[in-house]
């Protein structure tokens, strides 16, 4: 069986890395052109999204039965999020917001059908904080790459039970080895996952947080993804709250809440609940764990900037 196992794996690295290098070639021809839409953004001189159809179509054949019809249903709605972009529907929304929403919410009812309990919904919002680490070249397949690592040895230290006759390490192996084919031209940012790509590994990271360890192990490596998230876009994170959400003396509670909270969805939320107020957080612990973010409201008609304070400033300076 072990044997079986390593050549598969080896079959679906090529698999990975040469159908990525293909869909790299065609979509950029066809992007050129001006056929492939939001497919092909001017990025860069125009970079291929959706790249990330390869990992998809991958995972949905050789994941775990049951488990890859949750990776279906993400990946088919965050493709469409992928085709239709920004453009808004007659419901007020983007017509991606309201497809990335309907594919959260029927990963959840599916997991409920089969049984997975509340830990339906922890694997579907893990759509949101791989969503948000998708902004930077590489980003989302190194936090891949590392959550899968660590899930493989927490599998051997807890002996985590076999699943359908295969090895439990099986799933964030073959996460693993997808991510690993595909990742070389991510990284020095030739092409971009696209949602279906992001999408597709959140809920394989999911699907593994919860063969290691049922309900407490995902929501353990749950808050542990996102945490890695804020870290490796923390950079990144610094200029956009400075530039965009007159945030000037971010903490890493504000990043930890960017990448739990952040993005279309959780700033339409936010206009939900929050209509056209901006509530003020002054409390220095609140602070810490990062409420000014959680509680930002960019449609307020007169948004809070928050000033660093005179000690934080002089600290900038230098």
């Amino acid at each position: 069986m072990y044997t079986t196992l390593i050549i598969a794996l080896i079959l679906v690295f090529i698999f990975s890395a040469l159908g990525t290098a293909v869909i790299n070639i065609i979509f950029r021809f066809l992007g050129k052109r001006g056929y492939l839409g939001n497919l092909y953004p001017n990025v860069r001189g125009g970079i291929p999204r959706a790249v990330g159809l390869i990992p998809f179509i991958i995972l949905s054949f050789f994941f775990l039965p049951g488990f890859n019809s949750l990776i279906l249903i993400i990946g088919v709605c965050a493709f469409i999020d992928d085709v239709m972009g920004r453009k808004k529907s007659p419901f007020g929304i983007e017509w991606g917001q309201l497809s990335r929403g309907i594919g959260i919410i029927l990963v959840m009812i599916a997991g409920l059908i089969q049984g997975l309990g509340v830990s339906a919904i922890f694997i579907a919002l893990m759509v949101q904080p791989l969503n948000i680490s998708d902004m930077q070249p590489g980003s989302t397949c190194i936090v891949t790459m590392i959550m899968c690592v660590v899930t493989m040895l927490f599998m051997l230290i807890l002996g985590s039970a076999e699943v359908a006759e295969l090895p439990a390490i099986y799933t964030p192996l073959l996460t693993f080895v997808v991510c690993l084919g595909y990742s070389p031209l991510d990284f020095s940012g030739k092409i971009m996952l696209g949602e279906v790509g992001n999408h597709t590994f959140a809920i394989a990271l999911g699907a593994s947080f919860y063969i290691m360890g049922g309900l407490v192990g995902l929501i353990i490596m749950f808050i542990a993804t996102t945490t890695l998230i804020a870290f490796v876009r923390r950079n990144t994170l610094k200029v956009f709250f400075r530039q965009n959400l007159r945030l000037l003396d971010p903490t890493f509670g504000d990043y930890f809440m960017d990448v739990l909270t952040g993005g279309g969805l959780g700033d339409l939320l936010r206009k939900w609940f929050l209509e056209d107020k901006q509530i003020v957080v002054t409390n220095p612990l609140l602070i810490k764990l990062g409420f000014r973010r959680l509680l930002y409201n960019p449609h307020a008609s007169h948004p809070k900037r928050y000033e660093p304070s005179q000690k934080s400033k002089i600290r900038l300076g230098r």
